[in-house]
């Protein structure tokens, strides 16, 4: 039962890398037309795929579930 939250947080790590990601894409193609929404887009974003990596680096040093 404990590889549960492992799995949850794997699971988060990827909804946040590509839901960054996502937003940064979005950020830069409508930069081209208001500046304003396109950084307001692409800063949050990017945070938010940073928030990712770094839930990568510490589920790598968790260790591997118990089973």
């Amino acid at each position: 039962m404990a590889a549960k939250p492992y799995a949850k947080l794997e699971g988060w790590i990827w909804v946040l890398i590509y839901g960054g990601l996502l937003l940064v894409v979005l950020g830069i193609v409508t930069g081209r037309e208001s500046a304003a929404l396109g950084w307001s887009l692409a800063v949050p974003g990017a945070v938010v795929a940073a928030v990712g990596a770094v839930l990568v680096y510490v589920r790598s040093r968790l260790g591997k579930p118990k089973t």
